[in-house]
């Protein structure tokens, strides 16, 4: 991959977690410290210090879009509602490009449809290069950054950067290469002093750079940005802004959505496509708004900003009347009149010529937005996954004195139930108790905390950073060294206090049960996780487990249940997890149970294994039918949570 390099004498070194800036490359003239905001100025004019290769102008991209209509479902029978009302319009290359209009106007929306991130209830006619896009190709040269930095709080920018590299770029690209890379976007974007501060401790407008950065590692050709200034103060929103002016200058196109630009803001665009109600007031460039304006007799007033009063009209302040007039004007964006040289203008077959579908071939071909090999995915995002965990140890030991200290309770409650005939009630109850911590404590976790990691998957998976499989996969893997050290730290701390049989194949029959039980239960809150949010999910997941409960024979025996109900204790997990602790403790042909009390004035009836196992209609020789049934559930539900997520994620686009 060619990258530009700076040739001047005072060259930095290749990141290497250490290096610091030269103080002369951040001086200006005067000797005196130059802002972000001065570096990014002079960088402007230096584009030997800027990232990546220009691009070329065969593989510049230009997007026409033509009667593009764009509804919503309003809920079950309650039909559809229409967002855009059949827009057309034209993006050119090489322009920082504006969608603006009040709240509702659908900026977002034309924003969403023209990346391709939403294509149910979409539609009409998307051109690039005068070709019909073809979304996948597409993907591989755009990239969109979403109005919420989606970004990982606890890494390092360079850490950050370096996950990007790898997923983003060829596994045979030297890792020299890739750290050149990585210095360059960094010195572009002014981050390159912060490269070893942790992302939340960025300020606002850093994070919006950062996350221009991430998407800069594969070089796009298209950006789309969501609402890139929001939440910034006035020199924040300049600094991000004249950001993507200079990324423009690089032959790219970058289309972004912003409320209500100031008027100094408003000038650094090329381009802006106003929207109203669904329906665009205006498509031309920022110098030609006013005359756009006073052609249909709407004067701005002295030392308002333009942009101000044409939000107000779009907002129908001045009736809707007004509204109407600039929809026709406009022609719904049909209407070019409005951009600069717009005589010079290119239609669909001209660009078809000038882009012939030879070099778009190659650009798919030599594009470095290539989704890598599944295990390097797989391994780029376990060791991202590790390193947060490394940093955040906070959640990891909270599980684990969980555990130790709900063993040590239940084992309080229950010492020397294991070995007493006359306390076999007792200790079938602890068995279901420990079945009960296994599932809630796991499954209720994962129900909370997963639902707030789908707005960076949703993200970084748009963007191809990775594919489903490879995500999925890590977190799977992820969890089990923790679940199976706080699994391994009870059950050693339950099994002994509880005088169950000291035999260590029994410990182990036990220690297996609780483990898949355990995992089945991580599977079902990814289950709820994917499909609901933290709210519904915490509903959801307890009122699911009374009837797993019941179905287990927790306070009915199995065989007392109505012939109508049966069904229901083969799909649930807890009577394999229960009737498996039930092997393992009192099965295997299991000696007579000493009485602590006297036989002689007490009974003792259950100091017969046998008699219990009989009365609970349960066997002592299926252990291995319920680790196989544990093993079928746990790969039905782990199966179920990746569809569950993978429709989640396209019923979102």
């Amino acid at each position: 991959m060619e990258v530009l390099i700076h040739e001047a004498s005072n060259k930095r070194e290749i990141i290497d977690g250490t290096s610091s800036v030269n103080n002369h490359n951040d001086t200006n003239l005067n000797g005196n410290k130059m802002s972000t905001l001065d570096r990014m100025e002079k960088e402007e004019n230096d584009l030997n210090v800027s990232y990546g290769k220009k691009i070329n102008e065969v593989n510049m991209v230009n997007i026409i879009f033509e009667n593009i209509t764009y509804s919503v479902s309003l809920g079950f029978r309650k039909g559809r509602k229409e967002i855009l009302h059949g827009i057309n319009g034209r993006l050119n290359a090489k322009q920082l490009i504006a969608l603006m209009g009040p709240s509702g106007a659908g900026k977002s929306s034309l924003l969403d449809v023209l990346s391709g991130f939403r294509e149910t209830g979409v539609d009409g006619v998307i051109y690039v290069n005068g070709r019909i896009r073809e979304r996948r190709s597409f993907s591989r040269y755009s990239a969109y950054i979403t109005q919420n930095d989606c970004l990982e709080p606890l890494l390092t920018v360079l850490e950050n950067m370096r996950v990007a590299a790898d997923l983003k770029l060829p596994t045979n690209t030297p890792k020299y290469q890739k750290e050149t890379v990585i210095e360059e976007i960094l010195t572009t974007l002014g981050l390159y002093e912060h490269m070893n501060t942790r992302t939340e401790q960025l300020s606002g407008g850093q994070k919006k750079r950062l996350s221009v950065a991430l998407e800069l590692v594969n070089n796009p050709t298209v950006m789309f940005l969501d609402e890139p200034t929001t939440g910034l103060d006035s020199s924040s929103c300049m600094q991000v802004v004249k950001l993507l002016k200079l990324l423009t200058k690089q032959g790219r196109t970058i289309i972004c959505t912003i409320h209500q630009p100031s008027a100094s803001i408003f000038k650094l665009f090329d381009h802006i496509y106003v929207l109203g109600k669904g329906n665009c007031l205006y498509q031309g460039s920022t110098e030609k708004l006013i005359p756009y304006l006073e052609s249909m007799n709407f004067h701005c007033p002295i030392y308002h900003n333009p942009t101000d009063y044409m939000i107000e009209l779009a907002c129908g302040d001045y009736g809707d009347d007004k509204l109407t007039i600039l929809i026709n004007n406009s022609e719904n964006g049909r209407n070019l009149q409005w951009f600069e040289n717009y005589q010079a203008l290119k239609d669909a077959k001209t660009l078809r010529a000038l882009h012939p579908l030879k070099e778009l071939k190659m650009l798919d071909k030599t594009t470095k937005l290539q989704i890598t090999p599944l295990n390097n995915q797989i391994y780029t995002l376990m060791k991202r996954g590790l390193l947060m965990y490394k940093r955040d140890v906070t959640l990891i030991y909270l599980r684990i004195v969980v555990n130790v200290m709900i063993g040590l309770l239940l084992g309080m409650v229950f010492t020397s139930s294991g070995n007493d005939g006359n306390r076999v009630l007792d200790n079938y109850n602890l068995l279901f108790s420990i079945l009960i911590h296994h599932m809630m404590t796991t499954m209720m976790l994962t129900i909370v905390t997963f639902p707030m990691q789908l707005d960076k998957l949703i993200k970084e998976h748009f963007n191809r950073w990775y594919n489903l499989k490879a995500y999925y996969t890590t977190i799977t893997l992820l969890d089990i060294p923790v679940s199976t050290i706080c699994c391994f730290l009870f059950s050693v701390i339950i099994y002994p206090i509880s005088s169950q049989p000291l035999e260590i194949g029994r410990f182990f029959m036990f220690f297996t049960i609780s483990l898949l039980v355990l995992f089945i239960a991580h599977g079902t809150g990814l289950m709820i996780g994917a499909v609901l949010n933290v709210v519904n999910g915490t509903f959801v997941g307890p009122a699911l487990s009374v009837p797993l409960m019941m179905f287990a024979g927790f306070g009915v025996s199995l065989k007392d249940l109505p012939n109508y109900l049966k069904w229901g204790s083969y799909v649930s997990f807890l009577r394999y997890g229960l009737e498996g602790f039930v092997s393992a403790i009192y099965g295997m042909d299991r000696a007579i149970l000493p009485c602590r009390k006297n036989e002689e004035l007490f009974y003792c009836h259950y100091k017969y294994p046998s008699k219990f196992l009989s009365d609970i209609a349960m066997k002592g020789d299926q252990f291995w039918t319920d680790v196989i049934a544990l093993s079928i559930i746990l790969m039905i539900t782990r199966v179920c949570a990746f569809f569950l997520l993978k429709w989640k994620i396209f019923s979102l686009r």
